[in-house]
């Protein structure tokens, strides 16, 4: 799943989650997949961070992303 499509499953969970007339235990459902979600898109937020912060400038302006080592 992408972070795009991850974003988007975390606000539709968030609108039904903002409806009145919810059961508990599918808003708990809702609420478990949420935390789940945000792990996963935090995940992949770090993961881009780090791929920013190892960008090298090359002599001739342009940058390389060193390939990351597990």
């Amino acid at each position: 799943m992408t972070f795009e499509t991850t974003l988007a499953r975390l606000q539709e969970i968030v609108d039904e989650l903002e409806h009145d007339e919810l059961e508990l235990d599918r808003a708990l459902r809702l609420f478990e997949e949420g935390v789940a979600k945000l792990r996963d898109a935090s995940s992949e937020l770090a993961r881009a961070e780090a791929q920013v912060k190892l960008l090298v400038e090359k002599t001739d302006g342009t940058f390389e992303l060193p390939a990351l080592d597990g």
